[in-house]
C-alpha cells in the first residue's frame, strides 16, 4: 500500500512536503482535497481534522505538518521510518 499525502494545491506546506518526498525518493499518492471533495471527507475521517498536508500510511498518520514535524513524528516510529526510507 502506497502512502497517501492529502494536499491543497495552493498550500505552501504541501509544496514543501511534496518536494521533501521527491528528494527522499519516497513515493506517495497525492490526494488533492480541493479537486476531489470526497478525498477531503476521507482525510477528515482518517485524521480527525481538516488541514493539509496530511500523511497517511497504514496506522501512521501525521496531520497538518511541516517537514520538521513529520521528521519528529518519524523518530517516534522507527518501524515506519525504516519501511519508508529503506528503498533508498
Amino acid at each position: 500500500m502506497k502512502p497517501k499525502l492529502y494536499i491543497k494545491t495552493f498550500c505552501p506546506w504541501c509544496k514543501a512536503a511534496i518536494a521533501f518526498f521527491e528528494r527522499e525518493k519516497v513515493s506517495v499518492e497525492l490526494q488533492d482535497v480541493i479537486a476531489n471533495p470526497s478525498l477531503y471527507d476521507e482525510m477528515k475521517k482518517l485524521s480527525g481534522q481538516d488541514k493539509t498536508p496530511t500523511f497517511v500510511w497504514k496506522d501512521f498518520i501525521v496531520a497538518d505538518f511541516s517537514v520538521d514535524e513529520f521528521l519528529a513524528a518519524l523518530e517516534k516510529r522507527p518501524d515506519v521510518k525504516e519501511a519508508l526510507f529503506a528503498k533508498k
